[in-house]
């Protein structure tokens, strides 16, 4: 009997499942590396480093734990906008390192005060546009709010970066609260706004788009691996 393919992939692929597999065994090897409070604090390497951002709700921990298959790898704090420091995990099996995730701290909770609000935007301003070694920035985004202003800033920021190369995906989290249609309708709007970007519906709960998630990350860090 064929097993099932891979959660997210293309079961019209052939050669859908083992890159899956591949991708997330990979992911699942990520480790915390260090934590930074500002720029000056993030280590030098010359490893690509894939960026997650996000709003402070829009579900950004609870991603990268689901990609990485660990529960609490990413701290998914009860206080949105808690986190205020840049969080590095590596990537690479039996201890060797081959990329570098970048948890960048949630922006526009509420709570959160002006001046700090604001320091963060420049501090994530500055990592996104210059970073040398950056090759990827993931956005997360909840498809029944849509775009906030600060998402729009930061697709500004970094669309010069995009434009010259740096990879680029919107994941629409919480996509098992939207039916069918609904997604279909939140896929076709955001690709007009994602400035050059790769969208995909991400369900945590029914792991929906991990598997294509992963496969990206994966392609991004080892262009030079693929034939």
């Amino acid at each position: 009997m064929t097993p099932p393919p891979a959660p997210g992939a293309d079961p019209g692929s052939a050669g859908a499942k083992a890159p899956a597999e591949r991708a997330l065994a990979w992911l699942h090897t990520a480790r915390f590396l260090t934590t930074a409070p500002t720029l000056e604090f993030l280590p030098a390497h010359d490893h690509p480093e894939i960026a997650f951002v996000g709003r402070s709700n829009a579900g950004k921990s609870t991603c990268i734990n689901t990609l990485t298959q660990q529960k609490r790898l990413a701290f998914a704090s009860k206080t949105p906008g808690r986190t205020q420091s840049i969080n590095l995990f590596a990537l690479g099996k039996q201890g060797t390192v081959d990329a570098v995730l970048a948890d960048l701290p949630g922006y526009g909770y509420a709570a959160v005060p002006r001046q700090d609000k604001l320091r963060w935007q420049q501090v994530m301003a500055n990592y996104l546009v210059s970073r040398p070694n950056l090759r990827g920035v993931v956005l997360l985004c909840d498809p029944r709010h849509g775009l906030t202003e600060l998402d729009e800033i930061l697709l500004e920021v970094i669309r010069p970066r995009v434009e010259q190369g740096l990879k680029f995906l919107v994941l629409l989290t919480k996509a098992d609260k939207l039916n069918r249609s609904e997604g279909t309708k939140a896929l076709s709007i955001m690709r007009l706004q994602a400035a050059g970007g790769e969208v995909r519906l991400f369900s945590a709960l029914k792991r929906q788009g991990v598997a294509e998630a992963a496969q990206l990350l994966w392609q991004w860090t080892h262009e030079d691996d693929q034939p």
